[in-house]
């Protein structure tokens, strides 16, 4: 096949963005990158205290646990088969309203009744009206830093907490 000389090859058209075009999508990219880069500090917090409820729930399965396996000694006797999870009798005997306070590691272990230096949470167990020989009523807070009480409006939160009404059937 010949191409004539009186035929003209036409010169592909270039196309390109213009040095405007091109700044404007840098500015736009740039403000929405500085949108999500604002919002980061905000997601950190969310998730650190998602992190924190989910330790602190999982430490209230962990006492109500040990409630169960409680209630099934014999009335009169305690079950101290470690003592940092030593509870008030709450069955047999006389009543003792004085809430149980135990504390725990940031990994859900507990480190007994006194505040320690690897303490991150402090659980607050309230039993409610004197136990009968069916079943054992209890308010369970578990709140964290553990320097702060949950129960002193006085203190105000500074942490956060999380609470739990338990029935523990013998």
């Amino acid at each position: 096949m010949r191409i004539s000389k009186n035929m003209k090859q036409s010169l592909p058209e270039t196309a390109a963005f213009s040095l405007v075009e091109v700044t404007l999508a840098l500015g736009v990219a740039a403000f929405a990158l500085l949108a999500i880069l604002g919002m980061l500090p905000t997601s950190l917090k969310t998730q650190q205290a998602s992190i924190q409820q989910t330790a602190a729930n999982s430490i209230i399965s962990q006492i109500v646990g040990k409630l169960r396996a409680d209630a099934r000694v014999p009335p009169g006797q305690e079950n101290r088969d470690d003592s940092n999870w030593y509870l008030h009798p709450h069955h047999g005997g006389p009543w003792d309203p004085t809430p149980d306070t135990l504390f725990f590691t940031n990994d859900g272990k507990s480190v007994g009744s006194g505040i320690t230096s690897t303490a991150v949470y402090r659980a607050t167990i309230q039993y409610i009206f004197p136990p009968t020989d069916t079943t054992t009523l209890a308010d369970i807070t578990v709140s964290w830093p553990p320097q702060v009480d949950p129960t002193d409006p006085a203190t105000g939160m500074v942490g956060g907490k999380v609470t739990t009404f338990v029935a523990i059937n013998r």
